[in-house]
């Protein structure tokens, strides 16, 4: 691999259809080191190319030279260079970006599958120890990550760094392990007007809302729990008006039913890392990331979720020894995708 200039900069993008993090990093000695950052509101913009000349017109020029290369991590499926936002009618061409100048060598790549270049180059205090192990060198790597949906991606080691793997795998049928997951999964199947439920309808951040509002159908059919109507309006709109989520972690310290209905999501969450490591048998380690990862840090360290994880009967020995590890860093995506851009130039 030829060797570096330390001081060269890469344009790294985290493109949602919410917000969207432009970021200049220097190559660094051993990791990327971040120059300047701005956040933009993408649905303000009509398309990404004049958001990227902004951003290097007033924030880079006259400051930085004009990156080597670029990795825009977008939050929609990638297939030949080319993208489109989920929640956004932006299509990305990363050849035609590149073609506009001043951004270097271009690649677009999944917000999720991003994830895996950055893990070599994450700093202690960008990780937090959920289960201890002991990673093999060479085996693939796993990472998740429960937000609003749930993220799965493969890390593939080759001889030139990692190469991520996107993956559909939350969309695989959800697996009721008792009676009660099967009355839940019957109960939100009707209640979504779903043919089939996926795994990342429970396994995410929104899935834990509707674990909460099967426990208040089941034992609160009066409406009289405190959080009843949070509920409610969390239902009417679309799991967007209401952090229900977010309350029901607040209130299990002193609240049966949310203690329940998060103790039942974790084991789910434990159940589905668990089955993953086994398809993948990503011995090189598994990360949790997403937004519940940070907040959620001591329930993911708890018997529950590692009970669940280990559940595999015969084949609990392949997995055991493997670590897992939170990302507690919410601009890993960021970093993660100026760690794909420095890749470019080697």
């Amino acid at each position: 691999m030829q060797t570096m200039d330390p001081n060269a900069t890469l344009l790294a993008g985290d493109i949602g259809g919410t917000k969207t993090l432009l970021s200049l990093y220097s190559v660094g000695d051993e990791r990327p080191e971040l120059l300047v950052q701005e956040r933009f509101a993408s649905a303000e913009w009509n398309d990404l190319a004049p958001m990227l000349a902004h951003f290097l017109d007033a924030v880079v020029a006259g400051r930085h030279p004009n990156p080597q290369a670029t990795c825009l991590a977008v939050a929609g499926p990638v297939q030949g260079g080319r993208a489109r936002l989920t929640n956004l009618p932006w299509q990305l061409d990363g050849q035609t970006l590149a073609q506009q100048g001043r951004l270097g060598r271009v690649e677009l790549v999944n917000d999720f599958a991003v994830l895996i270049y950055g893990l070599p180059y994450l700093a202690p205090e960008q990780l937090a120890l959920i289960n201890p192990g002991e990673a093999q060198p060479g085996e693939p790597l796993l990472v998740l990550g429960a937000g609003t949906g749930l993220g799965v991606a493969l890390g593939v080691p080759t001889t030139s760094g990692l190469q991520a793997m996107a993956s559909e795998g939350a969309h695989g049928e959800f697996a009721a392990r008792s009676a009660q997951e099967w009355d839940l999964r019957e109960w939100l199947r009707q209640d979504l007007g779903l043919e089939r439920l996926s795994i990342e309808r429970v396994v995410s951040g929104t899935g834990l809302g509707h674990v909460g509002r099967w426990l208040l159908d089941r034992r609160d059919p009066g409406g009289v729990h405190p959080l009843a109507p949070l509920a409610e309006r969390w239902r009417r709109s679309g799991a967007a008006g209401a952090d229900l989520p977010a309350a029901l972690a607040a209130a299990a310290s002193s609240d049966d039913l949310a203690r329940d209905a998060l103790d039942l999501w974790l084991g789910a969450y434990g159940s589905v890392v668990g089955d993953l490591a086994l398809a993948t048998l990503s011995r090189g380690g598994i990360w949790l990331a997403g937004g519940t990862a940070a907040k959620l840090l001591d329930e993911l360290r708890s018997a529950r979720f590692r009970e669940a994880f280990l559940a595999k009967g015969r084949l609990e020995p392949a997995i055991a020894a493997i670590p897992i590890q939170a990302i507690v860093d919410e601009a890993v995506g960021s970093f993660s995708a100026a760690c794909r851009a420095r890749m470019l130039l080697g």
